[in-house]
């Protein structure tokens, strides 16, 4: 099988393409010839070693894959059931996606959703999920398209893109945050009718500032999502799932306890299965024949180590796509 492998040279990581025996796949009760997969944040890490992602080689990267089941110890699964995984570990600790086959729990696998290929399943992936789970968060705390704007941070990125098209299909009204004028039009065609600079955002902000904000999916941290926080609504809802610009929260109770704001942490790794597949049908059912084709580029598995390097250097809008086979 053909692997991206990422090995350790000293301080050194070294990823390549290679030729590896499938012996060498860790166990598990389901193997998966892998079709699809991505390039996450979290991959582009892994991929350069800029991130303490792997702590165990060598390691074939990938949190998401998409293919079809090879062979199968776990009754809910047989041979030929096309399937998806997001998180687990996968791709950290546990061998991943970016690979021709990949072994894995049985438990960890969703049932590729109606009305879905296994190549549109990795245009929404991880990043996808995360974006709908945030979106169910919002709609958890009662946020409703009639009680004003929500705003998406970072939205040139895989959940940005994700959560305006979703929030956008479901009647919201959107505002995006990016850091790319150049993104303008294309966060516009995916459904955000306002596009400010992450310029506006970058000095400290006060403890409270004008109300501006029903809800909001955050996907940045720091200094913006302080200030995204002190722009709620009263009784607005914040999800935050990322830390792009940062993992600290200079900000103060003042929010919280005088606007009634709720601020919801988001984690796609460990969603329980039922949530998972929630999510999942929802997201075949919500999202536009459009969006496949808006917030997607593909590469090719010997790509990935250059487009790591890009995603990184915010050079990549959406979500990266890696054929396999």
């Amino acid at each position: 099988m053909r692997a991206l492998l990422l090995e350790q040279h000293g301080e050194q990581i070294i990823s390549q393409v290679q030729d590896i025996d499938d012996d060498r796949l860790p166990e598990g009760d389901v193997t998966v010839d892998v079709n699809w997969s991505s390039l996450n944040y979290k991959d582009a890490l892994a991929i350069t070693g800029k991130g303490k992602i792997v702590r165990h080689f060598p390691m074939v990267p990938g949190i998401d894959f998409a293919g079809t089941v090879r062979s199968s110890k776990d009754p809910r699964f047989s041979e030929g059931d096309s399937v998806v995984l997001t998180g687990w570990g996968v791709g950290e600790n546990h061998w991943g996606g970016l690979a021709e086959q990949a072994r894995v729990a049985g438990e960890w696998l969703v049932p590729l959703p109606k009305g879905l290929d296994e190549r549109q399943a990795m245009i929404i992936g991880t990043a996808g999920l995360t974006a709908m789970l945030c979106v169910m968060a919002l709609e958890d705390g009662g946020v409703r398209p009639d009680d004003g704007e929500v705003l998406v941070t970072g939205a040139s990125g895989g959940v940005g893109s994700t959560a305006i098209a979703v929030l956008s299909a479901l009647g919201y009204r959107v505002t995006a945050i990016s850091g790319r004028d150049s993104n303008t039009d294309y966060l516009k065609a995916l459904g955000a009718k306002e596009v400010l600079p992450r310029s506006d955002y970058i000095e400290a902000p006060r403890p409270l500032e004008k109300q501006r904000w029903a809800g909001a999916v955050d996907t940045v941290g720091d200094k913006l999502l302080a200030s995204v926080l002190a722009q709620m609504n009263y009784n607005g809802t914040v999800a935050a799932c990322g830390l792009a610009g940062g993992y600290q929260l200079p900000t103060t109770v003042m929010p919280f306890i005088l606007r009634n704001v709720r601020l919801q942490g988001i984690d796609s790794v460990h969603t329980p299965l039922h949530q998972r597949q929630t999510a999942w049908e929802r997201l075949a059912g919500i999202l536009p024949d459009s969006f496949y084709q808006q917030a997607t580029q593909e590469i090719a598995l010997e790509q990935a180590p250059a487009a790591a390097r890009d995603l990184l250097d915010n050079k990549v809008t959406g979500r990266t796509l890696v054929k396999i086979r």
